[in-house]
């Protein structure tokens, strides 16, 4: 009896085997970030981040000599036209150790920005193929500049033995934490600009003028005290500023400890990040028809 009444229900439209349809919804929060998936492929952003560190000095003259030359011409340029002959202040300290020092982290900023605005047209054939999470390759473009800071650190050191300053021990801890805020900030930018790039590809003109606005807005050249009280909570916003006026505290003594200005700077930092990552996040399945 029980196989004539399954037969019977079948023929009135039941089928036993036939699962409940599966429905795919966009999810909306948090939850789309999936962050949690980048951590998964944590193999493969290994290894793309191996492969642009190579790419980058493959078939290059001076290699990564490249990462020291470049802040030092910078450097030499600076202090003959803003030391030399506008004679900008440079709080007491050498001014070519002032504007070096200011320099290592601008430039992993700068180039990790650019490696990673143009991420994602560069790995056209790569995202076309297979699935994986696409806020690697921004990523992965970032996290090669790592290896950049290093080998001008270099550098840093000769210059502060030459010119006999040495940096608060207490302060040192400091110094990490300051590069990681130029690291969420290169990624949140890059990462704005890397989904735009996808489909208005005209955005990879800006990035050079961009960024060399943004240098002569953040405190290089010159120092920040020459921005008003009043004005500095403001002159924070630019998130460079914090890291920029936090590694010369951290590594020559000079001006303000770590506090409000630094804090907006992390803050904005944050915030270019989170909502970079949403905007991507939500174009993202468009990249592999239009890239």
């Amino acid at each position: 009896m029980a196989v004539i009444d399954k037969i019977d229900q079948m023929n009135q439209g039941y089928n036993p085997y036939q699962t409940q349809p599966l429905v795919i919804e966009s999810k909306t929060g948090w939850v789309s970030l999936r962050l949690r998936e980048v951590w998964e492929y944590r193999e493969l952003l290994f290894f793309l981040t191996w492969r642009d560190i190579k790419v980058r000095y493959k078939q290059t003259l001076l290699g990564a000599a490249w990462a020291i030359l470049q802040p030092l011409m910078t450097v030499i340029i600076f202090t003959l036209f803003f030391s030399r002959l506008s004679g900008t202040a440079s709080d007491g300290v050498p001014y070519p150790l002032f504007t070096y020092v200011a320099l290592v982290p601008w430039f992993f900023f700068a180039n990790g920005l650019a490696h990673a605005a143009t991420s994602l047209v560069e790995n056209a054939n790569l995202v076309k193929k297979i699935y994986f999470p696409r806020l690697i390759v921004p990523l992965s473009g970032v996290l090669a500049g790592l290896p950049d800071v290093l080998l001008s650190s270099l550098l840093l050191v000769g210059m502060m033995l030459m010119y006999q300053v040495v940096p608060p021990l207490s302060s040192l801890v400091w110094l990490p934490l300051f590069l990681l805020v130029a690291l969420i900030t290169a990624l949140g930018v890059g990462i704005w600009l890397a989904a735009l790039n996808v489909n208005y590809r005209d955005i990879r003109y800006v990035i050079p003028f961009l960024i060399q606005l943004w240098m002569f807005a953040s405190p290089i050249p010159y120092s920040s005290s020459i921005v008003s009280d009043a004005w500095r909570s403001v002159y924070g916003l630019n998130p460079m500023v914090g890291v920029v006026e936090g590694f010369r505290w951290t590594l020559l003594g000079v001006g303000q400890p770590p506090g409000i200005m630094t804090l907006i700077s992390a803050g904005v930092a944050l915030v270019i990040l989170v909502t970079g990552i949403a905007y991507f996040r939500r174009v993202e399945k468009t990249f592999a028809d239009v890239v």
